[in-house]
């Protein structure tokens, strides 16, 4: 079951220290059989805000449950109108280079597999294939009545047609694509309904409060049997549907390298936490193994 962010969780004084020092990333795709974990981290150069980390939105966001989803009209009226707002950020972002990255190391044979905690598509946009979503995708839609599937863009012409006008300006958007509103700029929002049955509309995400699909967690712990070592990109592994397959990692005596610039709850578990931004550790592994980013060489 994926739980609210543990807002309390802060990092303490027995965590090892980060380092700067990304020579043992290089080395585990060097040897090939890396399975990634990636959270929001990877996200942010592309305009997609992490929870925490420098500017996060942990503080002042509290996501979504399933529960006040499919029970409150009110609820869902607020979300479709915040999530509306922030498709308009999440549709328009681009992969920056550490989505770049992993998709050629997977081309070149070095990966065994990607597991992505985002619900942003930007992996796939990346060019990899065959991404495990843990939690689902903000660009599709299911109905909660006849099961019925759909595209995030189709959903979104429907809302701007219902909603002509609706412009509200947002303090924040956050990493699950909901803009910060208040009640007065939701009010009056028009939510739409299936287009087939008229049932309710639902992205397809696991929401907090919701379950995980359990083929989908096993898939994930496959993937880390299966695999040589784990490497996390940008996660603070705050929450267990993430943390749990570091720990199985661990537990099989896989080596766990993170890259993260903050502490997170999987340091006791990892070889090293490398303490730099993403797409310039990413881009100087490539650069090093001779690996081409989106059709650039090395230098």
């Amino acid at each position: 079951m994926r739980m609210r962010p543990t807002l309390n969780w802060v990092p303490d004084g027995d965590l090892p220290p980060g380092t700067t020092d990304w020579v043992p990333v290089a080395d585990a795709l060097r040897s090939g059989g890396v399975l990634v974990l990636s959270g929001a981290g990877i996200s942010t150069e592309s305009g997609i805000p992490d929870y925490r980390g420098e500017g996060g939105s942990l503080s002042r966001h509290t996501p979504m449950t399933y529960q006040e989803f499919v029970s409150d009209p009110r609820a869902r009226r607020r979300y479709w109108a915040r999530s509306h707002l922030g498709w308009r950020v999440f549709g328009g972002a681009r992969p920056n280079t550490g989505h770049l990255a992993v998709a050629a190391f997977a081309r070149h044979g070095l990966l065994s597999g990607v597991i992505t905690q985002n619900v942003d598509g930007l992996h796939q946009a990346a060019g990899s294939a065959d991404v495990v979503e843990l939690h689902g995708s903000l660009g599709r839609i299911v109905c909660l009545s006849c099961g019925a599937a759909g595209s995030r863009r189709g959903l979104a012409r429907r809302l701007e047609a219902a909603n002509a006008g609706f412009a509200p300006v947002a303090a924040g958007i956050n990493p699950d694509g909901d803009a910060d509103l208040t009640d007065d700029q939701v009010r009056g929002f028009q939510v739409v309904p299936c287009a087939r049955c008229g049932g309710v509309l639902k992205p397809d995400v696991v929401f907090f409060g919701e379950t995980v699909p359990p083929q989908r967690v096993e898939q994930c712990r496959e993937a880390v049997r299966a695999a040589a070592s784990l490497l996390v990109l940008g996660s603070s592994l705050t929450v267990m549907s993430g943390l749990r397959f570091v720990r199985q990692a661990a537990r099989e005596g896989k080596p766990v390298l993170i890259v993260n610039r903050d502490p997170t709850r999987g340091d006791r578990e990892a070889l090293a936490r490398v303490a730099l931004p993403l797409g310039q550790v990413l881009g100087g592994v490539a650069a090093r193994l001779g690996v081409p980013v989106d059709g650039v060489g090395p230098d």
